[in-house]
C-alpha cells in the first residue's frame, strides 16, 4: 500500500464515519462510500453526517463517494462497515475487483441461513482477498469524540494486521493484533444478544449484583459456544470478548442495550426497534444463535431465555428465576472444580 493511495471505508453509518475520520486524522486520504447520493452530498457540503453522527465534523481528508467499483479499484486497504443484511448484496457485484485487496470487516453479525460470520461471507465472495476483522469495545460516537479507545485487528495474515495498526493507531486509538479471526468476530456478534438482556435489566431497576451476574454468565455462555465451534477461549478474555461485552451491556449508547431498555419499559419488539431507527444486530443474531446452540447441543440458558422473552411471551423475571433454579454448573468451563 503506497502512502498516497486512498483507504476505502464502505458504509456511511456512525462507525464508518468515525473510522474514516480516524484515518484522515492520521494523514490518510479516505474514500467514504455510501449508497445514498443525498447523504454523500450532505456530508460533502455540511462536513457532517447529520443522520448518524450529528455534531461531529467530518475532516477534509474524507471524501464521500457513491461509485463503488471506482472506490475499490483505487484502494488496497478497504474497511467493510456495512450492515450484515446488506453486505452480500453490496459486495457480490464487485467480487471480481476484490482479489488481492486487504478487506477488514467491522460488522458484528451472523448471516441467518448459513450461520456465516461477515468475514466468512467476504471470503466466499472474494476468495483471493486478504481478510481481517476489527472488533472491540468501540462505540462510534466515543471514537469520533476522541475518548481513549482500544480495538483488535484479527487475522492470520500478520502483514495485514501490521498495515491496519499502522494506519489506525493514533493518540486516542490503540490497535492490538490477534491471530484468532474467528474468535474475535464471534465475540463481537454474540455480545449483542446479551446487551439486549442487560438493557432490560437496567430498565427494570434490577440490582448491580444481578446485572454483574448476567454479564459474567453471558461471557461464560458465549465462550462455551465459541470454543465448541473452534475459537480460542483466551480470545474472550481480551478486548473483542469481555471488553466488547462490558461496553455493550453497560452503555446506554449501545443500540442493542437501547432496544432492551425499551422492551423493559413495556414496548413491543417492533416498537423498540422503530424507536431506535437503526439496525440492532442482536435481534437477528438471537434467532440464529438459539437454533445453532440447539443443533450443537450447547447449554445456553440466557440465549434460550431471551428468545422466550422476545418471541414466546415470557418475562425477564421468569427467565432469571429459571436461571437461579437451574442446576449449578462450574463457574468457568475451562477450569476444573478441583482447581487443577
Amino acid at each position: 500500500m503506497t502512502a498516497r493511495q486512498p483507504i476505502a471505508v464502505l458504509g456511511g453509518g456512525s462507525f464508518g464515519t468515525a473510522l474514516a475520520n480516524l484515518l484522515a486524522e492520521n494523514g490518510h486520504a479516505v474514500r467514504l462510500w455510501m449508497r445514498d447520493p443525498a447523504q454523500a452530498e450532505a456530508i460533502r457540503t455540511q462536513r457532517e453526517n447529520p443522520r448518524y453522527l450529528k455534531g461531529v465534523k467530518v475532516l477534509p481528508g474524507v471524501e464521500p463517494v457513491t461509485d463503488l467499483a471506482a472506490t475499490i479499484a483505487d484502494s488496497e486497504l478497504i474497511f467493510v462497515v456495512l450492515p450484515s443484511s446488506a453486505l452480500r448484496q453490496v459486495l457480490q457485484p464487485v467480487s471480481g475487483l476484490l482479489a488481492g485487496k486487504m478487506l477488514v470487516s467491522t460488522t458484528k453479525g451472523i448471516e441467518a441461513q448459513s450461520f456465516k460470520l461477515m468475514s466468512q461471507i467476504i471470503e466466499e465472495i472474494a476468495p483471493q482477498a486478504r481478510i481481517g476483522v476489527l472488533s472491540g469495545p468501540n462505540l462510534a460516537r466515543e471514537i469520533a469524540e476522541h475518548a481513549l479507545t482500544a480495538t483488535v485487528i484479527a487475522s492470520e495474515d500478520e502483514a495485514l494486521c501490521r498495515a491496519v495498526q499502522a494506519v489506525l493507531h493514533g493518540r486516542t486509538f490503540r490497535v492490538y493484533a490477534s491471530g484468532d479471526r474467528f474468535g474475535a468476530e464471534l465475540g463481537g456478534a454474540l455480545k449483542n444478544v446479551y446487551a439486549i438482556m442487560a438493557g432490560m435489566a437496567a430498565s427494570l431497576g434490577m440490582g448491580e449484583n444481578t446485572k454483574s451476574m448476567l454479564v459474567t454468565r453471558a461471557l461464560a455462555e458465549m465462550t462455551r459456544f465459541a470454543v465448541r465451534l473452534g475459537a480460542n477461549p483466551m480470545t474472550f478474555l481480551g478486548l473483542a470478548g469481555v471488553g466488547d461485552l462490558i461496553v455493550t451491556c453497560t452503555s446506554p449508547k449501545s443500540r442493542n442495550y437501547q432496544v432492551g431498555y425499551a422492551l423493559g419499559q413495556g414496548l413491543s419488539l417492533e416498537e423498540a426497534v422503530a424507536r431506535l431507527g437503526e439496525v440492532a444486530e442482536g435481534v437477528n443474531t438471537l434467532r440464529v444463535l438459539k437454533a445453532k446452540a440447539e443443533e450443537l447441543g450447547v447449554y445456553m440458558p440466557l440465549v434460550a431465555g431471551l428468545h422466550a422473552i422476545l418471541f414466546e411471551g415470557r418475562t425477564l423475571a421468569q427467565v432469571i428465576e429459571a436461571l437461579m433454579t437451574g442446576e449449578p454448573k462450574t463457574d468457568v468451563d475451562f477450569i476444573s472444580t478441583s482447581g487443577f
